[in-house]
């Protein structure tokens, strides 16, 4: 993220301007997570994510659920736990939100629900139990730690190549990103184009 913030012509930060918060804090978990061996193979990803930039709150959401579901069926049972609940409340909030606008996070959530059907039931019974999370808004705090939690999930998971699994966890994410980013422009475009027109039919004083 700092040689973003450079090759972007900003402050030298690891929290660029040019980069949505969720997405940034992401590629630091990754970035973080990853052996000094594949952390040259995230390199190439670095020019994608300048400009990926929304103030929409489903956006967040959804990085967080996406991360979730990446992580969710190999991670150890007891961050299976943990993870289980968090992408349930990020769910839920970014469905009363209106959803992701493509179904492609929640179907990929649920079904890593059900690659992991031990911790869906004690992820439910707990919010059962607890069902202030339900109803409780998200703040940045929450979905910046289930997104950490995930990269984590991710990079602990009992199966190969941990470096290649966070590269395309990442990867991923961009691309959710760049997909979000481009229909909200462009659903904007006509709300511009008619706000710019002169108005016709307008009598005279």
């Amino acid at each position: 993220m700092e040689f973003a913030s450079y090759l972007a012509g900003e402050r030298w930060s690891d929290h660029p301007a040019c980069t949505h918060a969720g997405l940034a804090h992401l590629a630091r978990a990754v970035n973080d997570l990853t052996t000094n061996e594949g952390r040259g193979r995230l390199a190439p990803l670095i020019p994608s994510v300048i400009g990926l930039t929304s103030d929409d709150t489903r956006l967040e959401l959804m990085l967080a659920v996406n991360a979730v579901a990446a992580a969710l069926p190999d991670a150890p049972l007891d961050r299976q736990h943990a993870l289980a609940v968090g992408g349930l409340v990020c769910l839920e909030a970014l469905e009363r939100q209106g959803g992701s606008g493509s179904g492609t996070v929640e179907t990929a959530f649920r079904t890593a629900l059900g690659e992991a059907p031990e911790a869906h039931l004690w992820a439910e019974r707990f919010l059962d139990r607890n069902a202030r999370w339900r109803r409780s808004e998200i703040t940045s705090r929450q979905t910046h730690a289930t997104i950490a939690m995930s990269v984590d999930g991710v990079r602990s998971a009992c199966t190969p190549y941990p470096d290649d699994r966070l590269r395309a966890l990442l990867a991923s994410s961009i691309r959710l990103t760049e997909e979000f980013v481009a229909r909200e422009r462009t659903s904007a475009e006509p709300r511009v184009a008619a706000a710019s027109e002169t108005p016709r039919n307008l009598t005279r004083a």
